[in-house]
């Protein structure tokens, strides 16, 4: 099996710009759905953390004294707990926004600035960051970008 060569297939460089930016957009949907699983971890803290703040005893072992906890470590867990189900729903749609921008070649600058922040998710988002970076500042891809029409 013979693979096409930029030489003999003037549309080879469209073609595999298409299909990057296709690829791209498939795994910004899976890395926007993980992330925004995984945050769900942190419904474990807020939930413990209201029953803390409901039930002030509930956490306390025997002590001589008999005090209960102190409110602090209630509000604690939920609001640090209802702070990262926020961040991660928040950061796994936007995730998903992007990959619906690469495939309708929108919003480059939205992209770029995705393809930085997912960089911070390692080792998976790091991966797809940089290989967002690489192929979208490729001359060819954005031209697609500027295309006008590009957008379906």
């Amino acid at each position: 099996m013979t693979y096409p060569t930029p030489s003999a297939d003037p549309y080879f460089q469209q073609r595999q710009d298409e299909e990057h930016l296709r690829l791209l957009s498939l795994f910004h949907y899976i890395l926007g759905g993980l992330t925004a699983l995984f945050s769900c971890l942190f419904l474990i803290h807020f939930f413990i953390g209201l029953t803390a703040l409901s039930n002030p005893g509930f956490f306390d072992s025997p002590s001589p004294r008999g005090e209960p906890s102190p409110a602090f470590f209630g509000w604690m867990f939920t609001v640090l707990g209802g702070i990262g189900v926020l961040l991660g729903w928040t950061i796994g749609g936007l995730t998903i926004y992007a990959g619906r921008c690469l495939a309708a070649r929108q919003k480059y600058t939205f992209i770029f600035v995705m393809a930085i922040l997912n960089c911070m998710s390692v080792p998976v988002g790091t991966a797809l960051g940089v290989f967002t970076l690489i192929v979208i500042n490729r001359p060819s891809v954005k031209a697609l970008f500027d295309a006008p029409g590009a957008a379906y």
